[in-house]
């Protein structure tokens, strides 16, 4: 499954090929936030995460003020995602840059590295923070290992 719609074989086998033989230094270049965070809406497991709404927003400071942004409200199940505030009460901050987000969105990292290597902030609702790595899911080929040698 790719959010609510299954992907075509073909797709399905274009991505475990890209996600096996394209260099992970090469697949962090020349990235793209809204795609970044429409995959991470899509897959959000909302198990984990209070019943009540939980906001949370992400901040790429290192990006252009229109694409710094982005808040994920999770309400009763269904995941929305905003590139302008809400208005609700966050309950997450996440400040992290682009690059280590999408690693760990494809399993070249972990949320717990890149918060010990300092590229990834979390404030607000500990338990919230505490769980991200099972409520932000992972990409569908996420779980495919390099077989690019070092």
């Amino acid at each position: 499954m790719f959010g609510n719609v299954t992907m075509p074989p073909v797709v399905m086998s274009l991505g475990v090929w890209g996600q096996r033989w394209v260099e992970s230094s090469l697949s962090l270049k020349n990235l793209d936030p809204s795609l970044l965070m429409w995959d991470m809406r899509r897959n959000l497991d909302p198990t984990p995460l209070p019943t009540r709404r939980c906001t949370i927003h992400f901040l790429f400071p290192e990006l252009a003020s229109d694409k710094r942004s982005y808040w994920l409200v999770i309400d009763g199940g269904k995941v929305d995602l905003c590139s302008t505030n809400p208005g609700f009460e966050i309950d997450l901050y996440v400040r992290s840059s682009l690059r280590s987000m999408t690693a760990v969105w494809t399993g070249l990292s972990t949320v717990r590295k890149e918060i010990e290597a300092r590229q990834i902030e979390l404030t607000g609702d500990p338990g919230i923070a505490q769980s991200m790595q099972q409520w932000l899911g992972l990409s569908p080929f996420a779980k495919e290992k390099s077989r690019v040698s070092a």
